[in-house]
């Protein structure tokens, strides 16, 4: 292609900012003036960790409703696939494009590839430009008095409050002038949706930007009200159902942060209730700050004692769990509804991960491993967090011996059983009394209910007391190499 240098295109290059609204990329590029080519590169072959089966079903989505809100503005989304750099290449030999608009990634392996690209690519004369589309503030932008990364939240929490400053709410162009002709992939030809087994059918969400708007409006609406007590039962409505959307970049975290604080103002919500709804998008930015400062975290302990830890190599365990048959009705119930939707309530996330790191002494890995597979919403940072979080490991972690009992937890968060009755079925006929722990259920009782434990509904794969005892030993053996090591 041909261009006088004024008449260039610029390459619009989405990944993980996949909107038009609130797109610091897509408005700087529109100031140039210049026609616009937006592409997406579904990446292979470098070092990027690739996305789990439940996030590529979110992506085929996303990218499609993407396409069609471009193409409302006269433009259309181009993919490619294969490496980045070379697709990239490609695309500027057949463009005659000169610039490049991106949104910054900050987890490492993403961060290190986008500064190689963008150093070949402005070697070569091609302008590179990076904003900051998925953080309140970019990493590195927060530090202690030190200096350093913050390794608590509240403090972090604090500082990022203050210094952190809300763009400007913008919608994106009315019009995307896009250069005609050029090859893009059928997304069909990607194979993002799961075969062998497509688990998928029962995932009740609707990508996309539109999307994300529409749950914000749901949650701010309903959820906000009394979200610091609901968001802890599994059984209401209560939480934002906005990590997926958040993680795709379908909406910015100062988009949900200025609508939560909006509708506290205007007194359709307690500010003290908004701001806790804050705080949880402070824990997510906190996250990505830990990853991007200490990316060794997405493979090994924050705390490096715990890779000591004595995990147990236990696959019949591993793959109870994974299907929701271990005897423990909340922890059952939470693995099942990850299966059929694609998330799990944000208080069973902890009890499932609990029970796997210290009922079975299962190393935290594995869960974090097949939460990034099964999750739509799986996020390096946050999944790497929240697991080691549990585990003990993390930057201001729970501590180790603090050990979730799973019949009280669901006694407490799911005391009229709801939640378990919805997705252990076959457990709906015991009463309150015995949900939780239907191996305590007199025989009558469970004959009543019409339920044979090791029949209908497996009986518990591990005592809790005697699980408590040995991870405890086991914590032992972290703290003996911790004071021997002088940490």
């Amino acid at each position: 292609m041909t261009t006088k240098a004024d008449d260039r295109p610029v390459i619009l290059w989405f990944r993980q900012d996949l909107r038009l609204a609130d797109n610091p990329a897509l408005d700087h590029a529109a100031e140039t003036g210049r026609p616009i080519v937006p592409v997406y590169i579904l990446d292979q072959g470098s070092t990027v960790r690739p996305m789990g089966a439940a996030s590529l079903w979110w992506l085929d989505k996303s990218l499609r409703a993407l396409d069609a809100a471009l193409q409302a503005r006269g433009s259309q989304l181009i993919l490619r696939r294969g490496y980045s750099e070379a697709e990239l290449h490609r695309l500027i030999a057949e463009t005659g494009a000169d610039a490049v608009f991106i949104n910054r990634l900050f987890e490492p392996d993403a961060f290190a590839r986008d500064a190689d690209i963008a150093h070949a690519l402005q070697a070569e004369g091609i302008d590179c430009k990076g904003y900051n589309a998925a953080l309140m503030c970019r990493p590195g932008g927060v530090l202690n008095g030190s200096g350093l990364p913050y390794r608590v939240f509240t403090p972090f929490l604090k500082a990022l409050l203050a210094a952190a400053e809300a763009p400007t709410h913008t919608t994106g162009p009315r019009a995307i002038a896009t250069p005609s002709g050029l090859a893009s992939d059928d997304i069909e030809t990607w194979g993002l949706h799961p075969t062998r087994p497509d688990w998928s059918g029962g995932f009740d969400w609707t990508p996309g930007e539109a999307g994300a708007s529409d749950a914000l409006s749901t949650f701010v609406g309903r959820g906000l009200k009394s979200y610091s007590v609901g968001r802890d039962i599994p059984a209401e409505p209560a939480t934002s159902r906005l990590s997926p959307h958040l993680h795709f970049g379908e909406i910015s975290p100062w988009r949900a942060i200025r609508a939560a604080r909006d509708a506290a103002s205007a007194g359709r919500a307690p500010a003290a209730e908004a701001e806790k709804f804050v705080a949880e998008i402070g824990w997510r930015e906190f996250s990505a700050h830990l990853l991007h400062a200490f990316p060794q975290i997405a493979d090994t302990a924050f705390r490096p004692e715990y890779d000591a830890m004595p995990w147990r190599a236990d696959p019949a365990g591993l793959a109870a769990w994974k299907r929701g048959l271990t005897g423990y009705p909340v922890v059952d119930a939470g693995m099942r509804e990850l299966w059929a939707t694609g998330f799990m309530h944000n208080r069973v996330r902890m009890i499932v991960a609990s029970f796997l790191i210290k009922h079975l002494l299962i190393d935290w890995r594995e869960g974090e491993a097949w939460f990034r597979d099964t999750l739509v919403d799986a996020d390096l940072a946050s999944n790497v967090q929240n697991w080691q979080w549990v585990a003990g490991s993390g930057a201001d972690a729970s501590p180790y011996f603090r050990i979730f009992n799973p019949v009280t937890q669901g006694q407490k968060f799911d005391a009229d059983g709801r939640y378990v009755r919805r997705w252990a079925p076959e457990l709906r006929g015991v009463p309150d009394r015995w949900l939780h722990a239907p191996w305590t259920a007199p025989p009558e009782v469970l004959r009543d209910a019409r339920v044979r434990l090791g029949l209908d509904y497996p009986r518990p794969i591990v005592d809790h007391d005697l699980a408590r005892k040995r991870a405890l030993e086991a914590l032992g053996t972290v703290a003996a190499g911790r004071a021997a090591e002088g940490y």
